[in-house]
């Protein structure tokens, strides 16, 4: 798959002529992944106790009125308490982004997760939406005010980079007919330095990863990746599997269970100032939503979902497959879908027969916990 930027006409399907081959994947800049949980986690570690720093931590976190912006024009909002949250990852190159690529004046939402936790808060499944997705985006309004255009066959991620989280948060709900509770967002620079706070992720590669384009060099083995190697891991593709994108939401699946075990095994009580380094940097890395956006709703949030243990966690691909006239660009698999979105609207495990047969990306086993 090509890293052609997602603007709403670049995102679009382009033309039919030509064979559609396989093209040799270019060298990519982006990719970050991080789950809900495990920041709101470190802030309800991290803000315990200091209420020194509330009042700078809470003016970390940046958030978007996700409901003013969508208005009524959702679907229902389910009261069987279970929970959904659209995690995003942001590939902007501003600001100390910029060491990861030019600053073209956008962002796109280079990772997706749909993260579903079940009626009591125990277990969770994580849907990973592939970025490269032709999809039919719906017209949405944005939060500063402005109308997107609906838009056939465009890429997934054009939605972020067209309207921002609301639109993103739109098209999720439109393909899935799930409303999501919660939007989380995390850049780049964020990622990093929550990793290097936490004093690395330890996690074992079974084969060795070699990706000149995210800069990773890992024999196979035991490792404790500091930021910037966690950050090349699940940016990382050529090293592994079939270098597509399918292949990268292995590695970062399982980077993301790692870190969820990481977070809940970190010592901070007694340790102030461990504690105000970890709660700065999960607070400064996130966008969120207005329900979100203050160190008591994410502390509120997190608690909530504490129970939840990666044991009892199911991480999927969204059913794909490589489409025919473009082998660059995947096409949702319209029936192993809808028993997976049918499946989490009645809070229910992603059915077997929604996974077998779909197309993986030959990374899975390579990165272990």
């Amino acid at each position: 798959m090509t890293d052609t930027p997602a603007s709403p006409e670049e995102g679009t399907r382009p033309s039919r002529g030509g064979k559609g081959r396989r093209r040799k994947p270019r060298a990519r800049r982006k990719g970050l992944l991080i789950a809900a949980w495990a920041t709101a986690g470190v802030v309800v570690l991290g803000g315990s106790g200091l209420g020194y720093a509330y009042w700078h931590l809470n003016h970390n976190i940046k958030g978007v009125d996700i409901d003013a912006a969508l208005g009524k024009d959702r679907p229902a909002d389910t009261d069987n308490g279970s929970m959904d949250i659209l995690v995003l990852g942001s590939d902007s190159r501003s600001g100390s982004n910029g060491e990861y690529g030019r600053d073209e004046g956008s962002a796109r939402s280079d990772t997706a997760m749909v993260v579903h936790v079940y009626e009591g808060h125990k277990k969770a499944s994580v849907v990973s939406i592939p970025r490269d997705t032709l999809v039919d985006r719906p017209a949405c309004a944005t939060d500063g005010g402005k109308t997107v255009p609906a838009a056939h066959q465009a890429m997934f991620n054009s939605a972020y980079s067209a309207g921002g989280p609301a639109c993103a948060v739109k098209t999720v709900e439109s393909m899935s007919g799930i409303r999501m509770d919660h939007y989380v967002e995390v850049d780049f620079t964020g990622f990093k330095k929550l990793v290097d706070a936490l004093g690395g992720v330890p996690l074992t590669t079974t084969k060795p990863i070699q990706d000149t384009s995210s800069h990773l060099s890992l024999a196979a083995g035991r490792h404790t990746l500091d930021g910037e190697q966690s950050l090349g891991l699940v940016r990382t593709r050529h090293g592994v599997g079939d270098g597509s994108d399918l292949g990268r939401i292995q590695l970062q699946q399982a980077f993301v269970k790692a870190l969820i075990d990481r977070v809940k095994h970190v010592g901070v009580l007694g340790n102030p100032a461990k504690a105000y380094k970890l709660a700065g940097a999960a607070t400064s890395a996130l966008t969120t939503d207005s329900g979100l956006d203050s160190v008591r709703g994410l502390a509120t949030f997190g608690t909530s979902l504490k129970g939840v243990k990666t044991s009892a966690t199911t991480m999927v691909t969204l059913p794909v497959a490589y489409d025919p006239q473009d082998a660059n660009r995947v096409l949702p698999d319209t029936a192993k879908d809808t028993l997976l979105w049918k499946a989490l609207r009645a809070d229910k495990a992603v059915p077997a027969a929604a996974e077998h047969g779909t197309t993986q990306g030959g990374a899975d086993g390579v990165v272990k916990g």
